[in-house]
């Protein structure tokens, strides 16, 4: 563990380096957003590319969200998830996985706890994965079974509110810190994920090591705001395993930890501009840009 971590804060993302390319800064797959949700792929995208996301796609199964994110996040790729007569979803993001070489994949928000989202899951986790976010209906799909994860093919971390935590765990998160820093790390322990509990007082525990995170506000008790959290989570991973990264130890535990305390960040800056009351999401985005490297 670093000495910066020790003091409480874990280390930025490092600079990347004076001739980098959008390939160096890390490819990430957006896979969230339904037609009820759309603006929860459109969160997720833009937070990963204001962290520092070289190049994000989003996968698109239904509309209005092929219209929505050329209009709000024109510089993402749109990959088609789209079901037809000849392919599923899950064919789908078969094919682009052969196609492409991503760096991390953010999955879940916004897309529906139905059983195409637990399909999709599952082909996804048949793949040899770059580091893999699970947040929201990718955790809600997973019906309280953590163990799941234990054969994903690539490193996981996933981000549970305290209400998702008790579902996996079949059992209520305790509010005091020490309860949630042992809810954290059990969740780690049975999905050997790196498990990010949000909530006052962040932690994250990959079962060994925990850290919580000091900084934050209620202006992101707000809908959204764990959406933006996936997107920084992804440009962060995306880019830990990055040469230019490896070489400085920037691993999948601090690059979380320190994407965590980003997105905090970037709720006290959104709290003292728009105030606790008047934040929303998109803001914490903005955060984001203004508040680290």
């Amino acid at each position: 563990m670093s000495a910066a971590r020790e003091e409480g804060f874990p280390r930025p993302a490092p600079p990347p380096p004076i001739d980098a390319h959008k390939g160096d800064l890390g490819r990430v797959w957006v896979i969230a957003g339904s037609a009820s949700m759309p603006g929860a792929a459109v969160l997720v995208a833009r937070a990963a590319q204001r962290a520092g996301a070289g190049w994000v796609a989003v996968g698109v199964q239904e509309p209005p969200l092929d219209s929505v994110l050329p209009v709000a996040a024109p510089e993402a790729i749109q990959v088609s998830l789209a079901t037809d007569t000849l392919l599923s979803a899950g064919d789908r993001l078969d094919v682009e996985f052969k196609a492409r070489a991503y760096d991390a994949v953010a999955f879940g928000p916004g897309l529906g706890a139905e059983s195409s989202t637990r399909e999709l899951l599952r082909r996804l986790l048949e793949h040899e994965l770059p580091p893999l976010v699970l947040d929201a209906d990718g955790l809600n799909v997973l019906f309280g079974k953590p163990e799941t994860l234990r054969d994903a093919r690539g490193p996981v971390v996933i981000t549970p509110h305290p209400g998702e935590a008790a579902r996996l765990l079949g059992r209520t998160i305790p509010r005091d810190p020490e309860g949630r820093q042992r809810a954290a790390r059990e969740l780690a322990r049975a999905s050997y994920a790196i498990c990010v509990l949000k909530g006052h007082g962040t932690v994250v525990s990959d079962g060994q090591r925990d850290w919580t995170c000091p900084a934050g506000s209620p202006a992101m008790a707000t809908a959204g705001s764990g959406d933006v959290l996936s997107g920084v989570l992804a440009a962060y991973l995306a880019t830990s395993g990055r040469d230019w990264c490896a070489d400085l130890d920037f691993d999948l535990f601090e690059a979380t930890c320190s994407a965590v305390l980003r997105h905090a960040q970037a709720g006290e800056w959104a709290a003292e501009r728009y105030g606790v009351r008047g934040t929303v999401a998109s803001d914490l985005v903005e955060g984001v840009a203004r508040c680290g490297a």
